[in-house]
């Protein structure tokens, strides 16, 4: 019997239990099945490269784009696209005086009016063979811009941090929907059953806005969430297997706590999250053979090390994090999100010179080390770099020396991952207020990811209360051109 070419995989089961019990299909073949659009949940159990009957099994093949993986550098708080990437001669030629009417009416988080403009005082330059414009604040990324495509024109409906971050990791300013990572581990899965497919760093203990809702599953099974590693010299607490615990010992524990939960669960056949715990102990016991190994950095190279900074106290804990993140997807993790400012540490509504001066300085060198330590590992062509936050900055002064949060036209950039490298994408107005050529909302970012990692966004979809759910919500396309 024939099936739809999109299927939401718990109508297809009368005991989701038992079945992945006897027949170990998991939600990720059945996900595989909607998204090829095979005539038969068997197809999708064949042998490719995962262990079939896990959701996290990689079987989906790259047809449309070159990346395998995904490193997210999320720069949270929004840094200035003014002040970086996207220079504007006429700010300082008008600085001081009030937005010109002609640039219509602005809505602002913290509802300032009038405010007057705030030039920027950064000395510009183009770099590379691609002349890309970037300032002083980024020199090591200036050194490298010729792997950069610089996306100027993008736009969101976060006005506010609590929403713009929940959209840029999920589609929606309200919480409740599946984060992008989680999007890419249900269609996707991970090349290692031994690490986690989804892995969320931070820099701090600081919580980063709106907490574990980032990189959460949403409506989807638990189980397709991120995996959170904190940052410095640990990543994983508990990883080692206490002193006095034998191998067989644990393993055996680990079956009991298996057995309690899947005998607890065998009637309570929607509670995702009770299975998602049970494949986390599972993990976590194969993680105990391989994580270590992973995590461990006392291998690599003292030059390496110096590459990304990790010598230097003010880039050691993001050369760390991103020496980590190669690590990960040099092992086969699919989407590695690296937070640096958790806590909207970029959100500088005064005091920019000082705010910009601090973050930048502490990912400039440790971005750039990670860009040539991936191409230097012929790892970059497979892997997509993306970097930037939920937003902007106005160009409009707050408290005389700060700028406000701007969604309506700010820059990111990617790198990588079949990506044409040396090029600028879109514009904004001429004070950089408004996206107005290329235009790419959080909506066509996210299903342009897809595309570069071979996905057709329109077919990624769970079924969710009957409804077709999308990551991008059924409005975004992906930008093509961006393309090598």
């Amino acid at each position: 019997m024939s099936q739809p070419d999109v299927v939401p995989h718990h109508e297809l089961l009368t005991n989701r239990r038992d079945f992945l019990r006897r027949g170990g299909a998991g939600f990720g073949a059945l996900a595989l099945s909607a998204l090829m659009g095979e005539s038969s949940l068997m197809a999708a159990l064949g042998d490719s490269g995962g262990k079939p009957g896990t959701p996290q099994s990689a079987r989906l093949a790259h047809k449309a784009g070159k990346a395998k993986n995904v490193i997210f550098l999320f720069m949270e708080g929004g840094p200035s696209h003014i002040d970086l990437f996207d220079p504007k001669p006429l700010l300082r030629q008008i600085a001081g005086q009030s937005l010109p009417d002609s640039f219509g009416t602005v809505i602002t988080a913290m509802g300032e009016s009038r405010a007057p403009l705030l030039a920027d005082k950064r000395e510009w330059k183009q770099h590379g063979e691609s002349g890309l414009w970037i300032s002083d604040w980024l020199p090591h990324t200036a050194q490298v811009a010729d792997e950069l495509c610089v996306i100027r024109s993008c736009v969101s409906n976060g006005i506010n941090h609590a929403g713009g971050v929940c959209q840029m990791n999920t589609g929606s300013v309200f919480g409740g929907r599946p984060s992008l990572g989680a999007w890419v581990n249900y269609g996707l899965g991970t090349e290692n059953r031994n690490l986690p497919a989804f892995v969320v760093i931070k820099d701090t203990e600081t919580q980063v806005v709106n907490g574990v809702r980032n990189w959460g599953a949403g409506f989807m099974p638990a189980t397709y969430q991120g995996v959170e590693f904190e940052g410095g010299t640990t990543p994983i607490d508990n990883l080692a297997t206490p002193k006095g615990i034998s191998p067989a010992r644990q393993k055996g524990k680990l079956g009991f706590l298996n057995k309690l939960n899947r005998d607890f669960g065998a009637n309570r056949t929607d509670n995702t999250e009770l299975d998602a715990r049970i494949r986390a102990y599972e993990l976590a016991f194969r993680m105990q053979a391989e994580a270590p190994e992973a995590v461990d950095m006392r291998g690599e190279s003292e030059a390496i090390k110096k590459l990304y900074g990790i010598d230097d106290p003010k880039t050691e804990v993001m050369g760390r994090n991103c020496l980590l993140a190669r690590r990960l997807v040099e092992r086969g993790v699919r989407f590695v999100q690296l937070y640096h400012g958790s806590g909207s540490k970029w959100d500088a509504h005064d005091k920019i010179e000082q705010n910009h001066t601090k973050y930048c300085g502490e990912q400039d060198k440790p971005v750039a080390g990670l860009l040539r330590d991936l191409k230097s590992r012929g790892l970059l062509d497979e892997t997509l770099v993306v970097w930037g936050g939920e937003f902007g900055r106005t160009p409009m002064s707050e408290k005389g020396d700060g700028r406000d949060h701007n969604p309506t036209g700010f820059t990111m950039w990617m790198a990588g991952g079949g990506v044409k490298a040396g090029t600028t994408v879109g514009s904004t107005d001429d004070l950089g207020l408004r996206a107005v050529e290329d235009k790419l909302h959080v909506h066509d970012l996210h299903a342009t990811i897809l595309h570069l990692m071979g996905i057709d966004h329109t077919r990624l979809v769970y079924t969710h209360k009957g409804r077709p759910e999308r990551i991008d919500m059924n409005e975004g396309n992906p930008y093509t051109r961006i393309r090598a």
